[in-house]
């Protein structure tokens, strides 16, 4: 396939890939806890078709990554007991499917164990214990104080797990606005609970998506790609034309 196309379908690619991520945060807009994402491009040098002029090397566009704007959400005043937002750096820590997940959605709820769990029914784990959170359902007064700690009618029950994760750039999304990370022998790559957190009870924090500025790069992509249409449509035309001339002069 000749050189320029290759390149072409190869920006295209990253394109419709730039336009899922954006149409995903979107999306997530009214999300509480999503942090906006962005597609992350790097060059990768190839080889070109056999000639005798012309460039000895070519740069295609490649996918790398996933970014991620980890930064501060609106906080959005509900007044429910179990709603919980961070203001500042942590995550709430979780229990799902058997493994420790971290998210910044404190929409929180009881089970019929009266365990405290997310609104798909995650666990939600202690600060001190590393496991569920247990309230009273009789309790006449539930109050998340800053820090953490969780007080029923006068008793501390238990201290949400907010922690602090050192290498964000690890993080695995695994749905429902949580990640993971990968295990390590190194204490320090861990998630460390954090001692004083800022817990905000009665609020949630928003999703930091700003949709003018998604839509605006929504546009953009668009332009782009339309551009790099026209630049395949143009490249086809002159290799056909190159082959008319050809045949007339053979």
């Amino acid at each position: 396939m000749d050189n320029a196309i290759m390149i072409g379908l190869t920006r295209q690619m990253t394109l419709r890939r730039g336009m899922d991520v954006i149409a995903n945060n979107i999306a997530n807009a009214e999300t509480a806890g999503f942090k906006a994402e962005s597609l992350l491009l790097e060059n990768q040098p190839a080889r070109t078709a056999e000639s005798t002029d012309g460039p000895s090397d070519l740069q295609y566009v490649n996918t790398w990554g996933m970014g991620r704007d980890f930064s501060q959400g609106a906080m959005e005043y509900t007044g429910r007991t179990l709603d919980l937002a961070i203001e500042g750096d942590g995550f709430f820590a979780v229990e799902a499917n058997g493994t420790e997940q971290y998210t910044r959605d404190g929409r929180f709820h009881t089970n019929e164990l009266g365990e405290l769990t997310t609104s798909d029914g995650a666990i939600v784990l202690d600060a001190d214990t590393r496991g569920p959170i247990l309230l009273d359902p009789n309790a006449a007064t539930t109050t998340i104080v800053d820090g953490g700690a969780v007080i029923q009618d006068g008793v501390q029950v238990g201290r949400i797990g907010v922690f602090e994760i050192a290498n964000r750039s690890e993080m695995t999304k695994e749905g429902n606005g949580r990640y993971t990370i990968p295990a390590s022998d190194n204490p320090d790559d861990l998630p460390q609970a954090m001692f004083d957190p800022d817990v905000r009870q009665g609020y949630v924090e928003s999703s930091n998506v700003q949709s003018i500025i998604e839509l605006t790069d929504m546009m953009s992509i668009m332009r782009s790609y339309q551009s790099v249409s026209k630049f395949l449509k143009d490249a086809e035309d002159l290799n056909q034309r190159a082959i008319e001339r050809l045949g007339r002069v053979s």
